[in-house]
């Protein structure tokens, strides 16, 4: 079974055969980008050089940039359909006697493209039209070798235990994000807190990392290009990308609970008693606005599923916020220091109506939290450290001044640089190319992690999409752009694709997915009952949540 691409086979050209068409009068077959394929030239042109032949065999790299970027124009299916129409026209398999040695030549060449595509886009074979076309050429190449059938037996075996995995996967999971009602006493099966369940934060950056691996593994490279397609003006076909990315979707979703999750563990760590929030929690996504007066991330909470809602605006406002709260906390020259122990355990019940939580516990939280996105960073996990950072920086928790003035900070400040919006991102940037070097030259699989932030990797993908024209004026497709983009995709591929080299903690993991955390208003009110309104503004919104959520006045 050929293996997924890497990077290197994604942007490095192999030695094809010689090509079995040239281009067209008026395709650029000049200063080709890959040995043999134009720069830009007709779907046909190119579905050609997707075909082998007896003594030609495309490269890898012009494979999974023409199978990903070939779903704009035409669907896979269809898209199989005409490959295994050429194949039998071109090597004539449909006359009664078959020239034996030229099909021993081409039929290894022709299983070995079905693998590829199989291994690399298995959800193209969902439908059974799609396998009825493959057996048909195979079982007419089948004669002159019955090892053919028996491989192609092997390859449909292995597509479905990859289907079924991948069926098995995260979305199973999203069960996590219906509403769940919060009552004075939860259930005994129910943590209260995360620190009562972990309290070693290096623990807690490990576990993180499973959880982002086990996600993205189930994310199809198809889903990138999917997220942002229209409809193909010459295209024959209606689109084919409805319920196509909930993959990608259910992983913004997760960098939206763990930014909540971050928030909620904090505010609710609140001085005075309080009656339990009896509002559930809603469904979130990502939008660009300011909060407190900050740029940063804002969300809102559509009834709806959003799927029909993956855009530029799901993907685009996921920045730092610094606000005053960043110019008003001390402690800046203290040093990098971190002592698990400090953060101990709580017997204290979430929902208790008299837990001893004070501000000393808060800021405990906090650094708990830092050090844990300290380490993420060191791991190479800049998603869950951007969801940590992006949690800290929401309102509710950068308005708890009082709390700040008893945190060590200058960890904190060193990881919001890193994570700097500032000149597109560029520090955060140069860690990752620093990450994805060690990667590249790495001795153990720690080493090998490379989780990239994703929301600013659909955004980079989205402005390339968006930057350059999918077709040219004379109707060619535009390959050159879609080469960069298999190129940033193959990355993403290859990062993936990692083993987590860290023991799984089945409890930790459940707390993280399934754990209640506040909505907005939630945490709103939770911050002002920890720390009271400061001035007439917060005072009118505290008495109008008090209201509205728990029916006082």
């Amino acid at each position: 079974m050929p293996q997924t691409l890497s990077t290197s086979d994604m942007v490095t050209p192999s030695s094809p055969g010689p090509l079995p068409t040239k281009p067209t009068d008026g395709e650029q077959a000049h200063q080709p980008l890959l040995v043999g394929a134009p720069s830009s030239a007709s779907l046909d042109t190119l579905i050609q050089h997707l075909v082998p032949t007896a003594d030609y065999y495309p490269e890898k790299a012009y494979i999974f940039t023409f199978l990903l970027s070939s779903r704009l124009f035409i669907e896979p299916r269809e898209l199989l359909a005409r490959v295994c129409h050429l194949c039998i026209e071109q090597q004539q398999l449909d006359m009664p006697v078959l020239d034996k040695a030229r099909v021993r030549k081409f039929g290894p060449k022709l299983l070995q493209l079905l693998a590829e595509w199989m291994e690399t886009f298995p959800r193209d074979f969902q439908e059974e039209s799609t396998i009825g076309h493959m057996k048909d050429v195979v079982g007419r190449i089948a004669p002159c070798d019955e090892a053919y059938r028996r491989r192609m037996h092997q390859l449909l075996q292995a597509l479905h235990q990859k289907l079924a995995a991948l069926g098995q996967g995260p979305e199973s999971l999203l069960c996590a994000d219906k509403p769940i009602a919060y009552r004075t006493k939860t259930p005994a099966s129910i943590h209260r807190e995360l620190l009562g369940i972990c309290s070693d934060p290096y623990t807690l950056a490990q576990q993180l990392t499973h959880v982002e691996l086990e996600r993205l593994r189930h994310i199809g490279p198809e889903e990138f290009v999917q997220a942002f397609v229209n409809k193909d003006p010459l295209a024959s076909t209606k689109p084919c990308f409805s319920d196509k990315t909930k993959n990608l979707e259910a992983y913004v979703k997760w960098f939206n609970r763990l930014c909540y999750l971050v928030a909620t563990e904090i505010c609710m760590q609140r001085d005075p008693p309080l009656s339990p929030l009896s509002t559930s929690r809603p469904r979130v996504h990502m939008t660009q606005g300011k909060i407190g007066g900050s740029m940063c991330a804002r969300w809102s909470f559509p009834e709806a599923d959003a799927a029909t809602e993956l855009g530029c605006e799901v993907f685009m406002g996921v920045n730092t916020c610094d606000g005053e709260r960043g110019r008003s906390r001390p402690g800046q020259e203290e040093k990098l220091a971190c002592d698990a122990s400090a953060y101990g355990t709580v017997s204290c019940p979430l929902w208790c109506p008299h837990g001893p939580a004070k501000k000393k516990r808060r800021a405990q939280v906090m650094e708990f939290f830092i050090d844990a996105a300290r380490e993420c960073f060191n791991i190479g996990n800049f998603n869950s450290l951007m969801a940590i950072v992006s949690g800290m920086n929401m309102s509710p928790v950068s308005r708890l001044k009082k709390t700040w003035a008893k945190v060590k900070t200058a960890k904190f400040f060193i990881l919001e640089h890193q994570m700097d919006p500032t000149g597109n991102f560029c520090n955060y940037r140069t860690a990752l190319r620093g990450a994805a070097h060690r990667s590249l030259t790495a001795h153990s699989s720690r080493e090998k992690i490379v989780i990239p932030f994703f929301s600013l990797l659909i955004k980079d993908i989205y402005f390339l999409n968006e930057g350059c024209a999918n077709r040219l004026p004379n109707g060619h497709i535009n390959f050159e752009k879609f080469l960069e983009l298999a190129k940033q995709v193959g990355e993403f591929i290859t990062w993936k694709q990692v083993e987590c080299p860290f023991e799984q903690d089945p409890i930790i993991t459940h707390y993280l997915y399934t754990t209640p955390i506040f909505s907005e208003d939630g945490l709103y009110l939770a911050s002002y009952e920890s720390e009271s309104p400061e001035n007439h503004t917060e005072k009118e919104r505290w008495k109008t949540l008090r209201s509205s959520i728990l029916g006082k006045t």
